[in-house]
């Protein structure tokens, strides 16, 4: 005998399956919805991340390589020594472990210094880019070291004090004392520099006063080249780069006194579109910059040009 409840009985199963299938497609739906927004904001940041690496640009920085001064242990800034024969191995050695890391360049810049000149011609002889355009310019050489020009260093600091000496090498708004005309290094004497005002031409630096010169360089030529897309190599000196980088890098006064840049090694920076620095993971504070190379080699590199008064 069939019970006259069961019809109910099965409309009730039937309205809470019904039910349970409804809240089911209800949870899938949101499950999927939160997935289709979690996807684009996923696809969001990776179109962003896409976005800034097409927007980098990469700047190699290279000081030259020994030069026979630096060998001598001598204030060089702005005479014309050539580079010493370790120097010039420096050089070729950067140049090859540019090519070996794959870095090419569309335009490089130098000083009117044969030591940097020499240098760039070896990392463009390695990395067979000799054909690319290159332009010379007073306003990358060296600080200029004034009455210290082609003394030794360790010598003045025995005449002057460690303190003084060190305040003159490494300080960035107080220059050494001023060379005079007279002197054999006077740049005014020198073909190289007919076109350049009497009144450009300095008698002594500080880092304070390099920068001033060094960065209507920068502003004016180099940038816009790095605007435009161009893969940019700077081979210049120990302080015209010291003085980029403390722009660069927005590194403060007290900061930049204790930055060494040691010869022949290739320091590469990774600029956004707004060319700020991207920090690398390699980077040796305060610099956001990396440099190529056997990294325990660099540091000793680096304590050389410390030690140089001691």
């Amino acid at each position: 005998i069939r019970s006259i409840d069961s019809p109910p009985s099965r409309n009730r199963f039937a309205s809470c399956h019904s039910s349970q299938s409804l809240t089911m497609v209800l949870a899938l739906r949101r499950s999927l919805a939160m997935s289709s927004r979690v996807a684009n904001r996923s696809l969001g940041m990776l179109h962003q991340q896409q976005k800034a690496m097409k927007h980098t640009h990469t700047l190699v920085l290279i000081r030259h390589g020994e030069s026979e001064w630096n060998k001598k242990n001598l204030f060089t800034g702005w005479y014309d020594v050539q580079l010493s024969e370790k120097g010039n191995k420096e050089a070729a050695a950067a140049g090859q472990l540019l090519k070996k890391e794959g870095y090419t360049f569309d335009i490089a810049y130098t000083s009117y210094l044969k030591r940097a000149i020499r240098t760039l011609w070896h990392v463009l002889e390695q990395t067979d880019q000799m054909w690319i355009p290159v332009f010379k310019t007073w306003r990358l050489n060296e600080r200029h070291y004034g009455a210290l020009t082609g003394l030794d260093k360790q010598a003045t600091v025995e005449k002057h004090g460690a303190e003084k000496v060190l305040e003159w090498r490494r300080s960035y708004n107080i220059p050494p004392p001023d060379l005079d005309t007279s002197s054999e290094y006077y740049p005014g004497n020198d073909i190289r520099y007919k076109d350049v005002p009497k009144a450009d031409l300095p008698l002594a630096e500080s880092l304070e006063l390099t920068a001033a010169r060094v960065l209507p360089e920068w502003e004016s030529t180099i940038v816009p080249s790095i605007k435009a897309g161009k893969n940019v190599v700077i081979a210049a000196h120990g302080n015209s780069l010291r003085a980029l980088v403390k722009h660069l890098d927005n590194i403060s006064e007290d900061e930049i006194t204790g930055l060494n840049i040691p010869t022949g090694a290739p320091l590469v920076y990774h600029l956004d579109e707004n060319l700020k620095p991207i920090p690398h993971k390699d980077a040796i504070a305060p610099l956001s910059a990396f440099y190529l190379g056997d990294q325990d080699e660099i540091r000793a590199r680096i304590l050389g040009v410390k030690n140089q008064t001691k």
